[in-house]
């Protein structure tokens, strides 16, 4: 690993554990982000045809998890040196990619409550310890009319008692996001890693296109957020995966992939007041 720049352990340790979220700019090229598009908008209406195969998440945004060789640019991102070094920094060299999936907002989509993606871990709560990470890979060049991704830095750490599900804070704190609210506009080629305990939303898509995201979730050893996912892999595939891929990668070796049903339902963003 380097010893300066952004592949620092001391930067990318100070950001994650600061504010909990850092990027790495023109990491692959527009080309690619447009490739990547392409394949999302596609499997995307897979999914839908499936019950279950997509998730709402609001009024005119979905969540679908995927396989990760329907991705063809799945090994570019988990081979890339700043991936690597993120999760060997964050959560150790046993790192587990147990998630890859992609969320859409689409034109018309509403501003989402603030919420983390699941409920804090004792490792996190108790520990003041980060064991999982989620890495975001936009498909477009982000504008504030696309609904950008808007986050409340530090606010990995804060105990949220009472909060629905453990992870939807009540209105009442709603100031203390809103007056710390930073929005991301990553454009095409940039990745991202955060840790998905900061208290963060979804904007309004008030734009005419759709907004792809690729995502992809990697845990600590210890963390327990493979048990809500599906990383469906064919024997062909596993064979084809360079090491450092396919010693960290999660997985059941299917015969013949299926279409994933979706496990990871968050009610809190179908029920919440939008107004």
């Amino acid at each position: 690993m380097s010893v300066g720049g952004q592949d620092d352990v001391a930067a990318i340790m100070g950001g994650l554990y600061g504010g909990g979220i850092i990027g790495r700019k023109g990491a692959f090229t527009p080309d690619w982000a447009d490739r990547l598009r392409e394949e999302i908008m596609s499997l995307f209406e897979e999914a839908r045809a499936v019950p279950g195969g997509a998730l709402r998440r609001g009024p005119q945004r979905w969540y679908v998890e995927v396989q990760p060789e329907r991705i063809s640019g799945f090994v570019d991102v988990a081979t890339h040196p700043w991936f690597v070094a993120v999760c060997e920094a964050v959560l150790g060299p046993d790192y587990r990619i147990v998630e890859v999936g992609f969320d859409i907002p689409f034109p018309g989509a509403a501003d989402q409550p603030w919420h983390r993606d699941f409920p804090s871990p004792e490792a996190t709560l108790r520990g003041r310890r980060l064991n999982s990470l989620a890495f975001n890979l936009t498909t477009v060049d982000t504008r504030p009319e696309h609904g950008p991704f808007e986050i409340a830095p530090g606010t990995q750490w804060d105990d949220i008692p009472g909060a629905k599900d453990g992870m939807f804070p009540d209105k009442s704190l709603w100031d203390r996001y809103i007056s710390r609210a930073t929005q991301k506009l990553p454009q095409r080629g940039d990745i991202s890693a955060r840790s998905a305990l900061t208290i963060h939303r979804g904007t309004a898509n008030r734009s005419h296109e759709a907004r792809p995201v690729l995502v992809i979730g990697v845990d600590a050893p210890d963390a327990t957020n493979a048990a809500h996912h599906d990383l469906q892999v064919t024997r062909a595939y596993v064979d084809t995966l360079p090491a450092l891929v396919r010693d960290h990668l999660t997985y059941r070796v299917a015969d013949e992939l299926t279409q994933v049903i979706q496990h990871h339902v968050i009610e809190g963003l179908l029920e919440a007041d939008y107004g």
